[in-house]
């Protein structure tokens, strides 16, 4: 259910754990300074090999209640099949019409797993045409929405690693975002719940988001960093938003 409430962030990803592995340390960063931000997952996770919809559901919860997030959404579009067409665009349209953040976090535009970059174009194309005045939704209520789009579209990197546009120090809150990835036991535990060992299930797979998380830290001269695209240029009020080190 989609509460209406006005978010200063909202982080999309096309599966449940999405949002946590790619960018909960941002929204985590953010919401100590006390930013609005939340979560929408475009579908369920119904096709992974372990766990349940029901597991997943509560999963996700918990990692939301790590995160801080003031709203979590579900839109329970179908895993594996959902479309970058105009049904789906609507749909997540009228949830950021809902919103109103002022920036969106999604998927990557293209990755090992086609949901992920199908979900980047989709976030994409939903976030412009959310903004045109002709675009028609409706609200639970049927009242007409207003049009609205966010000032910046992000894309937090996923299995394949791309250049970042913009490096995040999230040092302050590794642990916390580490704490919201595995209360997801039965995609990160292999020792819990049933079903075969997966790609991401495994202890390297963990392992791998750390080193990442340390590359990019390096990159910026901090222990621990998210990385972030932009098709938008990103500006600055002045160079004290800059990470200050040694060149």
């Amino acid at each position: 259910m989609l509460l209406r409430m006005k978010l200063d962030i909202l982080a999309i990803g096309a599966h449940p754990d999405d949002v946590e592995l790619g960018c909960s340390g941002i929204l985590i960063k953010e919401r100590k300074k006390g930013k609005k931000v939340g979560i929408i997952d475009l579908t369920e996770g119904e096709l992974g090999t372990r766990g349940t919809v029901e597991t997943r559901y509560a999963e996700a919860a918990e990692a939301g209640r790590i995160i801080g997030v003031s709203a979590r959404a579900n839109l329970q579009m179908r895993d594996g099949f959902f479309q970058n067409d105009e049904a789906h665009q609507l749909k997540l349209i009228a949830a950021l019409r809902t919103y109103k953040p002022e920036i969106v976090i999604g998927n990557i535009l293209e990755d090992r797993h086609p949901d992920h970059g199908r979900a980047g174009h989709l976030i994409y194309d939903s976030c412009f045409l959310s903004g045109l005045r002709q675009v028609k939704t409706w609200d639970a209520d049927g009242d007409e929405q207003e049009h609205w789009r966010p000032k910046y579209l992000l894309h937090y990197i996923q299995d394949r690693f791309y250049e970042p546009d913009v490096i995040v120090d999230i040092s302050d809150e590794w642990e916390e975002k580490l704490q919201s990835i595995v209360a997801y036991t039965t995609q990160f535990n292999s020792a819990a719940g049933d079903g075969p060992q997966t790609y991401i299930s495994s202890p390297e797979f963990l392992d791998a988001i750390t080193a990442r998380a340390r590359l990019l830290g390096k990159r910026i001269g901090v222990k621990y960093a998210e990385g972030f695209l932009s098709k938008k240029n990103i500006g600055i009020h002045s160079l004290d938003a800059l990470v200050l080190q040694e060149t």
